[in-house]
């Protein structure tokens, strides 16, 4: 079991710089061709839907869920006629849109830009205003962020196997850092010490930015943070990468290894989820018909190009199919806090 220095409560997903996810955001725009609405059909359409529609984004603007979301209301704009505006209603690590979209009326009209911190995370950790399981419907998974423990670029262990050694024969005498406790790196890095048999100590810290200076400092040994945060750092060798925590090889983190291939530990398959949601209650034909435009999209090359440039896996998962992979996400997120006594406060 881990230790923590300070509680640092911080469940928010997506910390990168505003203005680097931003130009990459016009840059993700301008690369698709896609359009927020086609205004001269919107007086053409007689049943579903027949006025703009609105894609709330519970993050800043710029961040992965943010662009994630933008994608699908573009493709939803284009496929259906109508305009989907994006509002990004933050605040409160993505509790307050996400809320938002669960008290909204099940009309199809309200889309939620979902993922895995104020969805399948928050509520296992605090009193949150919705009920996930009643107030939203699962529409689509979109992707899979991928997260990857890394160290100062002099830590002195040549690959994941050396580096388990070397922490584990020396219990509480390492510490590993988060952007927060009960944060998804939190979460992730805990579940990856318990698999190897880790004992080291949690340095919390209010964000990914100020953890990753620690450890690339040396102040703090290790973390498991997003490749969307650590590959540039990874590129320009101010960190050294080890391993990363979904269960297959990526281009997105070339030459890692996952830690179910490395260590032998099969079952390890972690990632933040990224996708599209609908308040609860709405019309089954509207769900299908969301899921059914998002599916297609993803089979756009230049879709998939901007995943890339985000650091984002994509990967689709229908409305039961989502709803199933939820559950099991926060199962095993739930255990991680109960074994480790994760509390925020």
């Amino acid at each position: 079991m881990s230790q923590s220095v300070k509680l640092t409560p911080n469940i928010e997903l997506d910390n990168q710089p505003r203005r680097h996810w931003v130009q990459l955001g016009l840059a993700a725009g301008l690369s698709t061709g896609l359009s927020f609405g086609l205004p001269g059909l919107a007086g053409a359409q007689t049943g579903f839907p027949n006025r703009p529609m609105k894609m709330i984004v519970p993050w800043t603007p710029g961040q992965a869920t943010d662009l994630v979301g933008r994608i699908a209301a573009q493709e939803i704009s284009k496929a259906l006629g109508q305009a989907v505006v994006v509002e990004n209603k933050a605040g409160a690590g993505g509790l307050i849109g996400t809320d938002a979209v669960a008290k909204a009326t099940a009309d199809g009209y309200t889309l939620l830009a979902a993922s895995s911190g104020p969805v399948s995370i928050a509520p296992l950790l605090q009193k949150v205003p919705f009920d996930p399981d009643k107030e939203l419907a699962p529409v689509a998974l979109m992707g899979i962020a991928p997260f990857v423990l890394v160290t100062a670029p002099d830590f002195p262990a040549k690959d994941i196997r050396e580096f388990v050694a070397k922490v584990k024969a020396a219990p509480g005498k390492f510490t590993f850092a988060s952007s927060g406790t009960g944060a998804t790196a939190h979460l992730f890095a805990e579940a990856f010490n318990a698999a190897t048999g880790i004992q080291a100590l949690h340095v919390p810290y209010k964000g990914s930015v100020p953890a990753l200076a620690d450890v690339m400092s040396g102040q703090v040994n290790y973390c498991v943070e997003t490749a969307a945060s650590t590959m540039p750092l990874i590129r320009a060798g101010k960190l050294k990468a080890y391993g990363l925590s979904i269960g297959r090889e990526t281009p997105l983190v070339p030459g890692v290894p996952p830690f179910a291939i490395a260590l032998g530990l099969p079952g390890f398959d972690m990632g933040a989820w990224i996708g599209v949601m609908l308040p609860g209650g709405t019309p089954k034909a509207i769900v299908d018909q969301m899921a059914n435009i998002i599916e297609k999209s993803m089979q756009n090359p230049e879709v998939k190009k901007t995943f890339a440039t985000i650091s984002v896996e994509p990967e689709f998962k229908g409305p039961s199919d989502l709803a199933a992979y939820m559950k099991a996400y926060s199962s095993r997120m739930a255990d991680v806090i109960k074994r480790n006594q994760i509390k925020v406060s």
